[in-house]
């Protein structure tokens, strides 16, 4: 790697990346040369190739005065109401979001559960059914609650719903790059926030990023520059990302933006407190059932987009898909073959030719 290759992965901090292979090296190199960094500070001013600000919102340490439990809320008369919230008169508490409770694409992927006989680590998730993710009323159950007024100080209800990532990861696990879109409510320090309020961050721009961030490919490259077990506000912005105007791009009669509008909502508008959010993209119908089978096409399809929007190939992304051992033995333990390697080559041959509605029968 010549110096402008260093500069060019990294160029905030100027770190040298680490490569298991050569073509670890050559794939991240030619990624990079084609698209910009989420924000870049090598002239010593911020270049924001999308306008999000970055907040923190609630510690859990120094904020803990701040969080109830719910049997601490029902000893001071709250009672619970609708969207797993507790409320005494005009007083209303928030659920707290952690890390633990999100997946990509997926603001219910487990509730916290106290268990006061461990000495370290006593929240633990529980992860949701299936049966619960098809209800469009089911809301995952945190471990603290927070008062609405803290929360709106920083995250007002106007807003509706926020960007955020998972903080606490590691290049070992099945993924590693991880945001989602959450409902309003109260943020840990877990799950930074990708949005603070700023009126030039629209719902389809946020989709956009988040699905860019959620993609295989910038997962791959993710995995490649961290050496830690928590994903930095450094290392986020210098990861690579697609440029709003690139979304322009026709496959078909379709935009890459239509295309990724129309699959996040789908992905994300699973339970009515995301109704916010639906609103702000244009929709006004009711969540979309849980299906597992067409999350995995809808997926599958955003994963190939993304591949011809980094500007690798079918090889290219084979290899890509094969750096990612327990995806492949997740799916060869249910599929007797790994499915989602193949749905994404197969998509990937749609998208060429000009095809974005066909399910692929693999």
């Amino acid at each position: 790697m010549t110096p402008d290759d260093f500069a060019r992965v990294n160029p905030n901090t100027g770190t040298a990346p680490i490569f298991r292979t050569r073509r670890d090296a050559d794939i991240t190199r030619r990624i990079y040369e084609r698209h910009p960094v989420l924000v870049d500070r090598s002239e010593g001013k911020e270049r924001k190739t999308w306008p999000v600000d970055h907040l923190r919102q609630f510690d859990i340490t120094n904020d803990s005065d701040l969080f109830r439990t719910a049997e601490q809320l029902e000893a001071e008369g709250f009672y619970p109401v609708a969207g797993n919230r507790w409320k005494c008169g005009e007083k209303l508490y928030l659920p707290l979001y952690e890390g633990k409770m999100m997946q990509a694409f997926d603001h219910r992927a487990a509730s916290v559960v106290i268990n006061p006989e461990n000495l370290n680590r006593q929240a633990q998730p529980l992860e949701s059914t299936l049966r619960e993710r098809m209800d469009p009323d089911f809301l995952p159950k945190p471990g603290f609650w927070i008062s609405a007024t803290n929360v709106s100080a920083t995250f007002p209800q106007s807003m509706g719903w926020t960007l955020v990532y998972r903080r606490i990861t590691a290049p070992t696990n099945a993924r590693t790059t991880l945001v989602t879109f959450l409902p309003w409510c109260g943020v840990s320090y877990t799950i930074p926030m990708l949005q603070s309020g700023s009126s030039e961050f629209s719902a389809l721009e946020a989709v956009c990023l988040q699905s860019a961030l959620s993609s295989f490919c910038l997962d791959y490259v993710s995995r490649q520059k961290l050496q830690g077990t928590s994903m930095s506000l450094t290392s986020l912005e210098q990861l690579p990302v697609i440029a709003p105007a690139d979304y322009d791009r026709p496959f078909g009669d379709k935009t890459a933006r239509e295309l990724v509008r129309d699959h996040v909502l789908r992905l994300t508008y699973t339970a009515h407190d995301m109704a916010p959010f639906a609103r702000d993209l244009g929709y006004d119908g009711p969540p979309f059932v849980w299906d597992e089978e067409e999350r995995r096409h809808l997926r599958a399809r955003l994963d190939a987009l993304y591949f011809r929007l980094y500007g690798l190939d079918r090889e290219d992304a084979e290899y890509v898909l094969s750096t990612f051992p327990i995806v492949q033995r997740e799916d060869e333990k249910a599929f007797a073959r790994y499915r989602t390697r193949d749905l994404i080559l197969a998509y990937m041959s749609a998208l060429t030719a000009g095809d974005t509605e066909t399910v692929v029968a693999v």
